[in-house]
């Protein structure tokens, strides 16, 4: 399969001038390698395609392991392998489930590159779900979140018992404080593609003034005003993005919410609805502004200053990704201001006194509770909503199918009536519940 091929099944053009380069690097040298780039800028991919196209997809050996600070990360990127279709198995292993659950499913898919947490790829190798003898190739993503959350302790471990890796290759959006000790640098190629700009020339960036110290009326007002398209609201803290989201809701706007206190479906499903169009809104604290790859995020609003630089340039990285145009808004309540970080050209914007209602999202979500267990695949669910329910291929957007359920983005004008319909229906003889995702 050539690299075009798989470009076309990813919708991407070509590669870009930093892929290219780490594309090379890992194809041609035998170093390690320190890649930094911005958030956006396609690090996943950099790696993923020279790395599979390295691998053997007739061994059934675990052949690369891909250490990464979050189980969000962990999902997206055994997606993204997943989508290019080069025959290589892939498996994200996090925290937030049973280890127990993970290791049949390790047996089952017999992954040859394992996308893990540093606490649960010790454990599967500890526990022998795992042979760390045969892995040739590893891969630190987002290292300098690994090392803040205090991972440098697992890693280490990790690394004494990977002592058949060749490679070794770290990405960042940002330059950490250290390197760790197990990447000589002196021996390691460095490819340098950050920028000293903090935000993108696609990326235009506004104040909004609130006129009260609560911002939530300015915040409807301008969510209102951006219409119908992917927004995050970060917040600091917790409960204060369980108060806004359940705010947002009673308005009528389409929020998820998304902080390291959910548990792990409650996340997967918010995700799920903001990406695929059944979310207009993600509120949510930084847990958000790393790892997560939706392409069409319009625009962020830091309803909370950011704390730091770096959470800055995570959190404007979520939007104007790849070629696309993004904006980025400050709420900013009587005596706040612009932190001095800042490096960007902050325009004022004007709220419209014209009311305006919330946007209505493009797409509704449906639970459908049969899964790769019982044999369903993505084609089954189409055949599933088309013929039993009633619905165009058109009227069809993204599905997931798991273990034991699937979801399905379908048009929200027609949910209610789809619903209806199937109610009693079968797939492949199976009484199947579906039911609506809110």
């Amino acid at each position: 399969m050539s690299i075009q091929e798989i470009l076309k099944k990813l919708n991407i053009e070509q590669l870009n001038a930093m892929q290219m380069a780490a594309g090379k690097a890992l194809a041609d040298d035998r170093q390690d390698l320190v890649l930094l780039s911005p958030t956006g800028s396609g690090k996943t991919l950099a790696y993923l395609l020279p790395l599979a196209l390295s691998l053997n997809p007739e061994s059934d050996h675990l052949q690369a392991v891909v250490i990464v600070p979050g189980r969000e990360l962990a999902a997206q990127s055994a997606e993204v392998l997943d989508k290019m279709g080069m025959g290589i198995r892939g498996l994200g292993v996090y925290g937030g489930r049973p280890a127990m659950d993970e290791h049949r499913i390790i047996n089952k898919v017999k992954p040859q590159v394992l996308f893990a947490t540093p606490g649960r790829l010790n454990d599967h190798i500890d526990k022998g779900n795992i042979n760390p003898a045969t892995v040739r190739f590893l891969v630190i993503d987002e290292f300098d979140k690994c090392l803040q959350m205090g991972f440098l302790t697992e890693m280490r471990k990790a690394m004494g018992k990977l002592k058949g890796v060749r490679r070794k290759c770290l990405l960042s959006a940002t330059q950490a404080e250290e390197i760790p000790e197990f990447v000589d640098l002196k021996q390691a190629l460095l490819l340098d593609f950050s920028v000293s700009s903090q935000t993108s020339e696609r990326l235009l960036v506004h104040q909004v003034a609130s006129p009260e110290k609560d911002k939530l009326p300015t915040l409807c007002r301008l969510l209102s005003q951006l219409g119908n398209g992917g927004v995050i609201v970060f917040l600091n803290y917790r409960d204060a993005v369980e108060r806004t989201w359940n705010k947002l809701r009673e308005k009528g706007f389409a929020a998820v919410r998304m902080h390291g206190g959910l548990e792990q479906k409650e996340r997967e499903e918010a995700l799920y609805m903001f990406a695929n169009g059944s979310a207009t809104v993600l509120v949510a604290t930084d847990l958000a502004s790393r790892g997560l790859d939706v392409p069409d995020v319009k625009a962020i609003i830091h309803y909370h200053l950011p704390l730091g630089e770096q959470e800055y340039v995570h959190r404007v990285g979520r939007t104007a990704r790849w070629q696309n145009t993004g904006e980025a808004f400050f709420l900013l309540s009587p005596g706040e201001t612009i932190p001095e970080f800042i490096q960007a050209d902050v325009e004022t914007f004007l709220l419209t006194d014209i009311p305006s209602e919330p946007p209505i999202p493009r797409m509704a979500t449906l639970y459908i509770g049969k899964g790769k267990l019982n044999k369903i695949s993505k084609g089954d669910v189409v055949g599933f909503l088309c013929k039993k329910g009633g619905l165009e291929a058109t009227d069809i957007g993204r599905i997931d199918v798991y273990e034991r359920y699937a979801y399905a983005a379908v048009c929200f004008e027609k949910a209610d009536s789809v619903l209806k319909t199937l109610k009693g229906e079968k797939t492949k003889g199976l009484n199947t519940l579906v039911e609506r995702v809110r």
